[in-house]
């Protein structure tokens, strides 16, 4: 505890770096997501391509594609677009196959009677489709935030600031405070995300809230 009240400003800092690296992947991922998964959704053929080949970008060693990604970009070893770049890997990963199932999920009646309105694919996309399935992803989502907090605070381990450096320099120095520190803020963290997230979903769709009542 009283490690905490001696260091909060630079917790707050770098809960604040580590909120960057976890959150901007995290939109790009699912910016990215969203037309894969759309694709795999409405081309059948296109569809084990896309959900299995992303799926397989998640083996790959979070410490390895940290190095290996400034060789990629030619960025220098602590650039935080390193670890932005990897994170985004990671979140497109798990948002594809959200995106196709939460797409799937929506009722064939609803598209049918979109279709017979009049609208083109692309506009029921947006208007009828990815509403109704804003739900599933919300979900996929939250997953996503979780994973994305957690994989950052490996990234300390080459030198990036983050909160994961009170995990690894505690260890060093086998300083338990400073590492229960670094446990509870990323918890903290990964349950903010999970808040906002589960929030905008819940402004996104305003007709769950009238259904549930």
């Amino acid at each position: 505890m009283n490690y905490a009240l001696d260091n909060w400003s630079d917790i707050l800092h770098r809960a604040w770096q580590h909120t960057l690296l976890a959150g901007i992947p995290l939109v790009l991922g699912l910016l990215i997501a969203l037309p894969l998964g759309w694709l795999a959704h409405s081309r059948p053929r296109w569809r084990n391509v896309l959900v299995a080949g992303s799926g397989l970008l998640y083996t790959i060693p979070s410490l390895a594609l940290f190095i290996v990604m400034p060789i990629i970009l030619g960025t220098k070893i602590l650039s935080a677009w390193n670890v932005i770049a990897a994170m985004t890997i990671y979140t497109v990963a798990l948002l594809v196959r959200t995106v196709t199932d939460a797409l799937d999920a929506v009722p064939s009646t609803v598209t049918q009677a979109a279709t017979a309105m009049g609208m083109t694919r692309l506009k029921r996309l947006f208007k009828v489709d990815l509403p109704l399935a804003t739900p599933v992803i919300s979900s996929g989502m939250r997953v996503a935030a979780v994973s994305n907090v957690s994989i950052v605070s490996v990234a300390s381990l080459i030198g990036v600031p983050q909160l994961g450096y009170y995990l690894t320099n505690g260890y060093q120095r086998q300083y338990w405070d400073e590492i229960f520190v670094g446990i509870v803020a990323c918890l903290v963290l990964a349950l903010v995300f999970d808040a906002v997230i589960q929030l905008i979903a819940r402004l996104l769709t305003p007709w769950q809230r009238v259904v549930t009542r």
